[in-house]
């Protein structure tokens, strides 16, 4: 029987996942999606948060990838730490399986176990709707991506129980390897 194994990503990892977003990210016009270097450039920045790196693993092979990486929640009252999720990604040989699902599933867990509160992606929305997620701009959060609706996604990690009432509105702030992609 082959095993599915959900961890975080570790320093020999590194290798196996530029393999697998340089394959799901392949384009004919360019040589590296630009996604591959947007980790590799969040891994050397205060964004990064090593247990959120996760990845998947079937029959031993490294086949999908999920980074929720750190972002700035600037609103009326000040600024709040939230988290972006991206790149998501799957070798192509391994998609429509459940991997996908799978690695954003144990990315948000990890992050509900590490106290975070919101979570914004960039995306499908028919693949994230079953996280829980839903348009940022019915939150009042905007960011360089809020333009283009229903893809700009948000989502308020359970359970809340900081007392802290609802996620404000505002501007969520990305920090500089972002403005590549």
């Amino acid at each position: 029987m082959t095993t599915l194994r959900l961890r975080p990503e570790g320093p020999a990892d590194t290798g196996p996942v530029r393999r697998v977003l340089a394959a799901a990210f392949a384009r004919p016009d360019v040589l590296a999606p630009p996604e591959v270097g947007l980790v590799e450039e969040l891994r050397g920045t205060d964004a990064w948060i090593p247990e959120l790196a996760m990845i998947v693993e079937y029959g031993g092979e490294l086949v999908g990838y999920a980074l929720l990486t750190r972002v700035r929640l600037h609103h009326d009252g000040g600024a709040a730490p939230a988290l972006a999720l991206g790149p998501v990604a799957v070798a192509p040989h391994r998609q429509r399986v459940g991997h996908g699902t799978a690695v954003v599933q144990a990315a948000l867990d990890a992050a509900t176990e590490l106290g975070e509160r919101l979570v914004v992606v960039l995306g499908d929305p028919a693949f994230y709707r079953r996280f829980g997620f839903t348009r940022a701009d019915r939150m009042g959060l905007t960011s360089p991506w809020s333009g283009l609706g229903d893809p700009w996604q948000a989502l308020v990690l359970p359970p809340d129980t900081s007392g802290d009432g609802p996620v404000p509105g505002g501007e969520v702030l990305f920090p500089p390897p972002w403005s590549k992609v």
